[in-house]
């Protein structure tokens, strides 16, 4: 016993020490700290944190003349507003099945593209393979969506292949499945790469010694490559998880028509109407407010429950 509380001294007092040399260090050597670390610093405070500042028009009736310190006050009126508009789940609706969708089909590619590169011998075709699965990632959100409105146009080539005349741009039925689709080619390819970096470390004794044991392909991946990338896979699940309410409204939004607006009209796109297009900012800010509380909400509650499910061990 007293063996253990010699050690777990010894252990304070050597993090004790390993700090009073970094505080020391830092104290010696500030202006170095100043000059490299200073400019980010203080970008990093003007661009990220005081615009945080402007959460604080949700709970006034913004006036842009008198400012946020002379508006009047007006405390959760705009959140009730937003809460008891008879639009209200119809947005929250769209915003999560959108996010939820993608997540449920969009996830897996990127992995299931990984394990099946990682299969390529050849390292010249898998390069190849590679670069044609890494260039949509480059295509802007605008071309790709006026890619998708002329290939499924009336006249499009869809429509050409299959001899209809169906204009799917106008079918709120059809537009989660062209936004998630044309999501998912665009970039699958690109999310797959830390898949397949995490691949090129897996013990290739332990590959070899499976095939020799006459395991088959399935069996390889369950025991070789999955240990290699679970951790990834966990981490970038709870991120994608927890953003789920944070769709960017530019490809809705370019994907939007005025049929489909039953499907297309989520809550990124209604803050941008009401607030860029209506000038109505306080009811804009606390719309946006209310959407970024659920994002937070939501990533503790995943996070928590990866937690339990990966022997208690979050992120």
């Amino acid at each position: 016993m007293a063996t253990n509380n010699q050690d777990v001294n010894a252990l304070h007092s050597g993090a004790a020490k390993k700090r009073e040399s970094v505080f020391s260090y830092m104290r010696k050597h500030w202006e170095l700290y100043i000059i490299f670390i200073g400019p980010a610093l203080l970008l990093t405070i003007i661009f990220r944190y005081l615009p945080m500042g402007g959460i604080l028009i949700a709970f006034q009736k913004f006036n842009p003349i008198r400012g946020i310190v002379g508006s009047e006050w007006v405390g959760f009126k705009f959140f009730e507003r937003f809460l008891s508009s008879p639009d209200f789940i119809r947005y929250l609706s769209n915003t999560l099945k959108l996010s939820a969708y993608g997540l449920v089909w969009g996830f897996p590619v990127p992995i299931i593209l990984a394990l099946l590169l990682n299969r390529i011998g050849s390292n010249t075709i898998k390069k190849k393979i590679q670069t044609i699965l890494y260039i949509p990632n480059f295509v802007s959100v605008i071309v790709l969506c006026g890619m998708v409105r002329i290939l499924l146009s009336v006249t499009g080539p869809v429509n050409h292949l299959f001899g209809s005349s169906i204009n799917f741009m106008t079918m709120p039925e059809a537009f989660r499945s062209i936004y998630i689709i044309s999501g998912i080619w665009q970039g699958a390819g690109w999310a797959s790469i830390m898949y397949t970096a995490a691949l090129s470390n897996a013990s290739q004794e332990l590959r070899e010694a499976a095939e020799l044991d006459g395991a088959n392909i399935w069996q390889q991946i369950k025991a070789v490559d999955w240990p290699a990338i679970k951790d990834i896979v966990v981490i970038q699940f709870i991120m994608q998880a927890g953003n789920i309410m944070s769709i960017g409204f530019e490809k809705a939004y370019a994907l939007q028509t005025d049929m489909n607006l039953k499907s297309s009209e989520i809550i990124a796109t209604y803050v941008y109407k009401k607030g860029l297009l209506d000038g109505d900012y306080s009811f804009s800010t606390a719309v946006g407010l209310f959407n970024t509380v659920i994002n937070v909400v939501l990533l503790i509650a995943i996070n928590k429950i990866i937690a339990k499910m990966n022997d208690g061990k979050g992120i």
